[in-house]
């Protein structure tokens, strides 16, 4: 049978239809939202007051209506409680009461359309909110609280249950490694310490790439060099040049954070993976050492990584670091910043692009970087600086003799 469904008395004289939350031949439940209506500055849920299938809807967002307005038509199998055994309409006396009691009890309450939307969204019931803002109005921070405690309830109820009674319930139980350990806490205190922000920018190394390539092959066509100067070696250089250009990037705070120690040297770490564990090996006086040297210094720090045979000095007085995801792979991504240092410096695979010069697309081989740093110590604008002039001379390796 069709029943009309029309709007209750819920204390304004004309409310404006905000939203409307269901749709044609669309099956609803006793009490789910079928409108959102505002007025007075606050805004509030119809509910509907019996299950059924929307046959009709005679309004239209935007539109003002009163009490007793039409709003919808359901087609109904049968009664449900609200109307008990009376075949009228819901709006009935009896039922009235009954009905407005119960929605100025669930849905009379304060909170904007979008803050209803996100409840929704989440199957979040705001009469189990707590308000906290001006005159009780239900703020984005008092779901997020409520939606936080109802986690921590599932997670206290997952483990109170004995697995070994469930054999849908296979999992395996891994030691974390003291290095890991060690790692997970470091990471933790400097991502929650540490105010990060990330610049991303992407190099042309096409030219550095094709001179590190010439250098390789005539070194080896003389015998004098039995492994590849990397990519890396080249990008720590330049940071180490970057840094001397812009100082404020080779600094630490003081302990109490009150002061910025500015380093007179220039040490730069490198991340190395081996086997899921993470070390953080230093080069040592970067910006006096050239290209050779430094590959040099970097196969041998390498090496003694994956042996795990670094020391402390191997490992300590770090000014500067580079993690280098080059070669796995992988576009953009944002490294955690290594206290006490100010910004670290992550590197990508390269791609061949094309770029277009002006007249044509030209393909060349693109480095994506992301740079994070410490945005207490430095603004966004010295940041933007710091990896375009880094990126300046990944392009054109000749200006670090200038």
């Amino acid at each position: 049978m069709d029943i009309e469904v029309k709007m209750p008395d819920i204390g304004l004289d004309k409310v404006e239809v905000i939203e409307i939350l269901v749709n044609i031949n669309e099956k609803v439940k006793l009490e789910q939202g079928l409108i959102t209506v505002e007025g007075d500055k606050t805004s509030m849920e119809i509910p509907s007051p019996i299950s059924g299938v929307v046959k009709n809807i005679y309004i239209k967002i935007g539109e003002k209506i009163t009490t007793n307005s039409l709003i919808m038509m359901f087609k109904v199998d049968r009664i449900n409680s609200l109307i008990k055994k009376k075949k009228e309409n819901y709006l009935n006396e009896d039922i009235d009461l009954n009905f407005k009691k119960n929605l100025k009890k669930d849905v009379l309450f304060h909170a904007t359309p979008v803050i209803r939307r996100l409840a929704r969204n989440l199957n979040i019931n705001l009469s189990n909110i707590t308000p906290t803002g001006p005159k009780n109005r239900i703020l984005k921070e008092d779901i997020e609280s409520y939606q936080n405690h109802l986690k921590q309830n599932i997670l206290e109820e997952k483990n109170t249950i004995n697995f070994n009674d469930y054999n849908q319930f296979k999992t395996e139980e891994l030691e974390l490694s003291s290095i890991q350990k060690i790692i997970g806490e470091n990471l933790h205190r400097n991502w929650t310490n540490i105010p990060h922000v990330t610049q991303f920018d992407e190099v042309n190394i096409t030219v550095l790439e094709r001179f590190r390539q010439k250098y390789n092959n005539e070194k080896k066509s003389q015998n004098k060099i039995s492994n590849n100067i990397t990519i890396l070696v080249f990008i720590i250089k330049v940071v180490a040049y970057a840094l001397e250009k812009f100082p404020i990037f080779n600094s630490s705070f003081t302990l109490n954070n009150k002061k910025i120690v500015l380093k007179k040297y220039i040490n730069i770490g490198f991340a190395v993976d081996v086997n899921n564990d993470l070390f953080v090996p230093v080069l040592k006086d970067v910006n006096k050492k050239n290209i050779e040297q430094l590959s040099s210094e970097l196969k041998l720090l390498s090496e003694k990584t994956r042996k795990r045979k670094l020391n402390a000095s191997d490992m300590t007085e770090g000014c500067f670091t580079i993690s280098n995801l080059g070669g796995i792979g992988g576009s953009w991504f944002s490294p955690i910043i290594n206290a006490p240092e100010v910004a670290i410096l992550g590197v990508s695979k390269s791609q061949i692009k094309p770029l277009w010069n002006g007249k044509e697309f030209i393909p060349s081989l693109m480095l994506p970087l992301s740079l994070s740093y410490d945005h207490r110590i430095i603004n966004g604008a010295y940041a933007a600086r710091f990896i375009t002039f880094i990126g300046k001379l990944l392009s054109d390796i000749h200006l670090l003799i200038m």
